[in-house]
């Protein structure tokens, strides 16, 4: 492992709709030019202060809440502590939001929401685990969060039933839960948004759909083992990306792996 004072930079480009670039960085002493994007950096401090410019006005990024810099805009940014700062970003498609919300993004780029942070923070996780259901939901929300703050908090719509939709949702997860799924399919077939789906679904099943749509996965890939099939192949049968995404989830369900499971069956 290296020492906390080294300069680390991992960046990956995941498959999901929406997302540019992830990029986890952690800095010592460097300094960042002055430069803009053309997306939107949405990103949380996890050590240290980042002090920047944007648009001529000083700002701090700090451990508290999420910052949020918006496409095509002038920004610098330098380590503020001694011992640098370690961040992770989020860079989202310009279309995710609104142009309108630049001009409030750059007077107050700070968003201080606790549970807004938690969601990046699982949006981040879902991203380097290569979750896709899970990180497409977590983006709908927030991006939500972020348009609700930066339009100055309105008054949000009124949503159709949350008992129904819920519902709706899980009779189409069930139909077929080993086939790809966008969470914005779903939602299109409902005739409702995104973060109400996640939101409804979440209320009345007690676990948001793509913890659901996992548990439904393990069932088949249990009762495929149980059935001798060699784990390699239950897994791309079931939905999952390959062994290794089976396995971790596996674990995460029952304390084993696929193929010791299937052992002790014997």
């Amino acid at each position: 492992m290296a020492p906390p004072d080294s300069d680390v930079v991992r960046a990956w480009r995941p498959g999901l709709p929406g997302v540019a670039e992830v990029l986890h960085a952690a800095w010592h002493e460097h300094a960042y030019p002055e430069h803009t994007h053309d997306t939107w950096a949405v990103l949380v401090v996890d050590r240290g202060t980042i002090g920047y410019g944007l648009d001529g006005k000083e700002h701090a990024a700090r451990h508290s809440g999420v910052t949020v810099l918006p496409p095509g805009v002038v920004h610098d940014g330098r380590s503020v502590t001694a011992t640098g700062f370690r961040k992770r970003v989020v860079y989202l498609e310009p279309t995710v939001l609104d142009d309108g919300l630049v001009g409030r993004a750059v007077d107050a780029p700070l968003v201080p929401d606790d549970a807004l942070r938690s969601r990046f923070v699982g949006l981040d996780r879902a991203l380097t685990a290569r979750e896709d259901v899970a990180a497409e939901g977590l983006l709908a929300l927030v991006a939500e969060g972020l348009a609700w703050h930066l339009s100055g908090r309105p008054t949000p719509p009124r949503e159709p039933s949350a008992v129904s939709t819920a519902r709706r949702a899980r009779e189409l997860l069930d139909a077929d839960p080993t086939r790809p799924v966008r969470l914005a399919e779903v939602a299109a077939e409902l005739g409702v948004s995104v973060p109400h789906l996640v939101r409804a679904f979440t209320r009345e099943l007690g676990i948001p759909p793509h913890r659901y749509l996992v548990g439904r996965r393990l069932d088949l890939a249990r009762r495929r083992l149980l059935a001798g099939e060699p784990a390699a192949d239950v897994a791309v049968a079931t939905g999952f990306h390959d062994q290794a995404h089976l396995t971790r989830h596996f674990r995460r369900l029952l304390r084993t792996t696929p193929t010791r499971y299937q052992r002790g069956t014997r």
